[in-house]
């Protein structure tokens, strides 16, 4: 009999798990959408409006009073109302004391108010206990459930336990928190989603910058020149043959500048002899764009790649092939097979594809969804290891192609060599710094200061 009933007692619903109410202050799209995703995760949800008439937006499941009466309702209130609307909760302190405050308003503009929204709101109502989540989430995420860009919710608060109960809802809706700390980081998350792309701002400003120069470079060395000089019209390489140059150049300069930063922190360490110290901002910064810099480069090496396919259809081309064809049988003879050339052709060729190979490998490790499935040990290893080898190659196959031509006076036209010349500038003092490095006597002390070790510890 007790072994039945026990049975039956484990299959009884546990209705000591029912979920606490919510009440949401604000019946606007957010506060409707973040109502509904509640809802539909167990919540019962109460709104506090103005009017108390329900509306046909209003989840159907959910009740719609006064401010006041709504709040008696809940522990956990969310104020999904702008700044501007604040100032009504002062006539509900009384009721609002204890209570933990939600606040999920974002500004229009960067550092907008002197203090954060949600240290405002705590000013407001100081008997409350107030924490910043939400406002990283869009309402437009919450309604179609396509939150994979937005699953993080940033959460902070002076209050731990409130904190943790506001975590605990976000984790129910199926997001993922971060918790941020005291509100002292109200400000920053607020002025978190008013920020476009902050991380890649400097790769396309530095790859706009750089590709400006080298387009204006080609172009008066493969189109004004000819023209001045020759009297030839080579002005259709702008479409093609000067994109086809301008890509490769900022891969390679780019990808030269993904381990640039690590090679002279390396280089500052060994002369502070201490791991202690914070590098400058410039390299601070420069340091947290390299996965942004390697992505641009990537791209600019997949289009390299494309533009290298078209090459063989180009009406440029095929005239340049058939005039050579008919020059050689009008004048009756063949060139002859150069086994030098076919070398340097082939190696050319091969050492792009590998590189290209490994590009493509350390885009793909750089993704989150494949980052986070390999260990630190793993992942170092690709990006720095692999890394250094795709630069090897790269830079490579750009020596490769420019054979002996770099000593050639006809590469030079108006005293300026190759665009490619100059793309070998940035990774050749990477690769020979980083050759440098890696000899025992500067690799041993370099390990022992990362590992901790310091150099006169009271100057550190």
């Amino acid at each position: 009999m007790n072994k039945n009933s026990s049975n039956i007692m484990a299959l009884a619903p546990n209705t000591s798990n029912k979920r606490e109410t919510i009440c949401i202050f604000g019946t606007g799209d957010f506060g409707r959408a973040l109502g509904h995703k509640m809802i539909q995760s167990g919540y019962p949800v109460v709104f506090g409006s103005r009017s108390t008439q329900k509306s046909s937006l209003i989840p159907k499941d959910a009740e719609v009073l006064s401010h006041a009466e709504a709040a008696q309702k809940a522990a956990i209130i969310i104020i999904a109302i702008q700044r501007q609307h604040y100032n009504f909760l002062t006539s509900l302190a009384e009721i609002l004391h204890g209570k933990v405050l939600v606040d999920v308003s974002n500004n229009l503009k960067i550092n907008q108010y002197p203090e954060s929204n949600a240290e405002y709101l705590a000013q407001l109502v100081p008997g409350a206990k107030v924490v910043k989540a939400f406002n990283t989430v869009s309402a437009w995420a919450l309604q179609s459930g396509t939150l994979d860009a937005s699953r993080q919710v940033f959460v902070c608060g002076d209050d731990m336990e409130a904190k943790q109960r506001v975590m605990d809802i976000v984790r129910a809706l199926g997001l993922t928190p971060l918790d941020q700390g005291s509100l002292l980081a109200a400000q920053e998350i607020e002025n978190y989603p008013l920020q476009l792309f902050p991380m890649w701002k400097f790769p396309i400003l530095l790859s706009l910058c750089l590709t400006a120069f080298f387009f204006f470079y080609c172009l008066i060395r493969d189109v004004i020149y000819s023209y001045v000089y020759d009297n030839k019209d080579f002005s259709f390489f702008i479409a093609i043959s000067i994109p086809n140059r301008i890509c490769p150049i900022l891969a390679l300069i780019l990808l030269a500048l993904v381990y640039l930063p690590g090679v002279l922190a390396a280089i500052i360490q060994l002369y502070r002899g201490t791991k202690y110290r914070r590098f400058p901002d410039w390299l601070d910064k420069w340091m947290l764009c390299r996965k942004q810099l390697g992505l641009v480069a990537l791209a600019f090496a997949s289009l390299h790649v494309l533009y290298t396919l078209v090459i063989p259809i180009r009406y440029f081309v095929r005239w340049r092939m058939s005039s050579q064809i008919i020059s050689q049988a009008l004048n009756n003879k063949t060139e002859p097979l150069n086994n030098t050339y076919v070398w340097l052709s082939d190696s050319y060729l091969a050492l792009g594809i590998l590189g290209f190979f490994l590009f493509v490998l350390l885009g793909i490790t750089s993704l989150p969804s494949v980052s986070n499935n390999v260990n630190w040990r793993e992942f170092r290893f690709v990006q720095s290891k692999l890394g250094y080898l795709t630069l090897i190659l790269c830079t490579a196959h750009t020596l490769v192609y420019g054979g002996n031509r770099f000593l050639s006076p006809s590469s030079y036209r108006w005293y300026l060599p190759n665009a490619y010349m100059l793309s070998l500038i940035v990774p050749c003092i990477v690769l020979v710094v980083k050759l440098v490095l890696i000899f025992p006597c500067l690799d041993k002390p370099l390990t022992r200061i990362r590992q901790g070790w310091e150099r006169n510890p009271q100057y550190s």
